[in-house]
């Protein structure tokens, strides 16, 4: 018997270190916007920052935000996709993890210092550049050589999803490769003069690459139901349709008024209802129940407001305006981050899933969130009528501000309770799979 190896329902060393980072990064995001928030009510306090005012540590915050929170939790399930924890490398997976967030860790350094490419999301310059590919390639080892191992085991994984695998790697492979030539000033500007903002086809890009991911996450963590076929091979051929679709599009128009292209952005819409019956057709713990109803409702606002807002007359008056920072944050805060804790309350089981549904922080989370999305999406659509509102600010842009801050700090405590429940549990839990495998070895 061995005892010290992870059952399912049990966290193991990779998959517990990729969560307790993620929300590590998740508590560090929220603070720096909390900081943030204070900063547009008190803009003076710039001052007392030196170099590192307002603009650097918006760039460090949005970073922390997609490399830190977004991605990490996603290195646990790719922890358990490939079989990291149940393989003779589990051991490695928490020191990849470690470099993870070093090399996230020098990249903030590197931005607060002022050393960028200047592109959104794509800061990466400098010796924070090279090491974070390097941080990616030593991942990608990782997951080759667990896979590898398994293949080895009598208890070999079906063709179809060995090739899946196999996919999954061949696209991982090519990721720190392009991160590192997308972030070069020399590859094309930070500001593209040919783009007049977002185009019906870029929109339904993104759009579709959220569906990819929803779509794929469930084969990794849960167990398919019988009975559910249909719907899973409907989904994927929908999916398969309108990939075609966006392609025929095209770039060359760089406005928003062709009606293939609002049009084309409402085929989104379909997705409303079969989500939810793709969700369905696999076996989830008991605990993720909550997560999965928020996450879908957040899916719903988020397909719902995106195509709204897209439409002429409405981007018109939105554009440029907090009615997209509080969009931006309807995908982030709201949709990714519940479809993040539904997936990491799958990966750590029913046991200790109690970390994430807290009754408290859950409700000051996600109605912390709808507040803020609230507040700025009426920020904007005053700002789309009258620049000043925001030029020169007055009582009520200082209300509806504060009110941010307010959501902003519901936010940052939730964020910090999950944090400070994620370091207990798992560690009672390795210290009881110690004793235990120490009592068996008596």
């Amino acid at each position: 018997m061995k005892a010290a190896e992870s059952s399912p329902s049990a966290p193991s060393p990779a998959v517990d270190a990729a969560i307790t980072h993620a929300l590590f990064w998740l508590v560090a995001g929220n603070a720096m916007g909390t900081m943030i928030a204070v900063l547009l009510l008190l803009p003076g306090l710039n001052r007392l920052l030196g170099e590192w005012t307002y603009g650097r540590w918006m760039m460090v915050h949005m970073n922390t935000a997609l490399y830190g929170w977004c991605s990490l939790p996603m290195l646990g399930f790719l922890f358990r996709t490939y079989g990291v924890e149940r393989s003779a490398l589990r051991l490695w997976g928490r020191p990849v993890v470690w470099l993870w967030s070093a090399a996230l860790a020098v990249g903030c350094y590197s931005w607060l210092s002022g050393t960028s490419s200047g592109k959104l999301f794509l800061d990466w310059s400098g010796y924070a550049r090279i090491l974070f590919p390097l941080t990616m390639g030593a991942l990608w080892l990782l997951l080759v050589f667990a896979f590898l191992g398994q293949r080895r085991n009598a208890e070999q994984a079906r063709w179809r999803a060995a090739a899946a695998k196999l996919i999954g790697l061949a696209v991982l492979a090519a990721v720190p490769f392009a991160l590192f030539y997308a972030s070069s000033p020399d590859l094309y500007p930070a500001f593209n003069p040919d783009s007049g903002g977002p185009t019906g086809a870029s929109q339904l890009e993104s759009s579709l690459g959220m569906v990819l991911i929803v779509l794929v996450l469930p084969f990794g963590i849960a167990r398919r139901l019988p009975g559910h076929a249909r719907t899973l091979s409907l989904a994927w051929v929908l999916l398969a349709v309108e990939a075609a679709f966006c392609a025929l599009l095209g770039r060359a128009d760089a406005s928003h008024r062709m009606p293939a292209q609002y049009i084309g952005l409402g085929s989104i819409l379909l997705w409303l209802p079969l989500v939810p019956l793709y969700y369905r057709g696999f076996a989830w713990n008991c605990e993720t129940r909550q997560w999965k109803q928020v996450f879908l409702c957040w899916w719903g606002l988020l397909v719902v407001s995106g195509w709204i807002f897209f439409l002429p007359g409405v981007l018109d008056r939105f554009k440029f305006t907090d009615g997209l920072v509080g969009h931006s944050l309807t995908a982030v805060a709201g949709f990714l981050t519940a479809l993040l804790v539904f997936v990491m309350t799958q990966l750590i089981g029913d046991e200790h899933a109690w970390i994430f549904n807290s009754k408290w922080s859950f409700y000051a989370w996600n109605l912390g969130v709808l507040a803020y999305v609230m507040v700025m999406t009426a920020a904007g659509w005053i700002e789309g009528g009258n620049p000043g509102f925001t030029m020169a600010p007055g009582p009520l842009h200082h209300v509806l501000y504060f009110v941010r801050l307010l959501t902003g700090l519901a936010m940052l405590a939730a964020s910090v309770e999950w944090w400070i429940a994620a370091t207990q549990p798992f560690g009672r839990m390795r210290r009881y799979q110690t004793s235990h495998a120490g009592a068996i070895a008596a």
